[in-house]
């Protein structure tokens, strides 16, 4: 049995406190009967309603991918680039990334059915922590890497402290790597993290998203998340913000 609201926000058709609102408005009937009591919890059994429109209801599922590069972070792309969902032909629920990696960026990305997960994991308040791996142009000093710890100016506002660290150089090709692990999800945030402080990104790749790591794949290699790691997951966000 699951409360009410949580299954219109499951099946996509609104967040959670929309759907509560649409429960409060008397907008949601539950095996045809209008219900408006917030505490109500309902079975797989139960046919509901939202504004007169059944709702699917699917069982929710949860996805770590390793995005290759050159692949866009979203479920339908107008220029006929390959997207994330094509490597999910089997899968007929409607799955989309939580989050995006730009298109030249590999890595960790999730990807659900279950859209109050996925806006829990994405809203601002709860900073999740992510961990990448740049290869820059240049070689950052000690004093760099402090500016990027410290927060750097973007357009819309200086970044949250962050951790950097030099993980190895090439003096000849006059390049390094060097891992950042950020709170934040702004667009490009890395790569224009990178050029705030003078260092074009030539590879970027997210390593780590949380306690979630890439161990055992291969770019185009996905896993299921374990029942117990979406609930860690949920109980991540809570905590890092609280």
């Amino acid at each position: 049995m699951e409360r009410l609201q949580k299954v219109i926000a499951h099946a996509g058709i609104a967040s959670r406190r929309k759907a509560e609102q649409l429960i409060t408005e008397g907008k949601v009937k539950v095996n045809g009967k209008i219900v408006k009591e917030l505490g109500v919890k309902v079975s797989t059994n139960d046919k509901i309603e939202v504004e007169e429109i059944p709702i699917q209801r699917e069982v929710p599922v949860y996805y770590l991918l390793y995005k290759p590069r050159e692949v866009i972070s979203a479920v339908t792309d107008d220029k006929n680039r390959k997207v994330v969902i094509e490597f999910f032909p089997f899968e007929k629920r409607r799955i989309f990334p939580i989050g995006r990696l730009d298109y030249h960026t590999s890595g960790l990305l999730l990807l659900t059915n279950d859209g109050e997960f996925a806006n829990v994991l994405m809203h601002p308040k709860y900073n999740i922590e992510k961990e990448y791996v740049a290869k820059v142009n240049g070689i950052p000093t000690r004093e760099d890497l402090r500016k990027l710890e410290k927060g750097v100016q973007l357009e819309e506002g200086k970044t949250a402290p962050a951790k950097a660290k030099l993980l190895s150089l090439d003096k000849k090709k006059g390049t390094s790597i060097v891992q950042l692990t950020i709170h934040e999800g702004k667009n490009r945030q890395v790569r224009r993290m990178f050029e705030a402080i003078g260092y074009k990104v030539q590879k970027l790749k997210r390593e780590r998203y949380g306690f979630l790591d890439l161990r055992g794949l291969n770019p185009g290699d996905y896993r299921e998340l374990t029942p117990h790691e979406v609930k860690q997951l949920r109980n991540l966000a809570v905590t890092q913000h609280s």
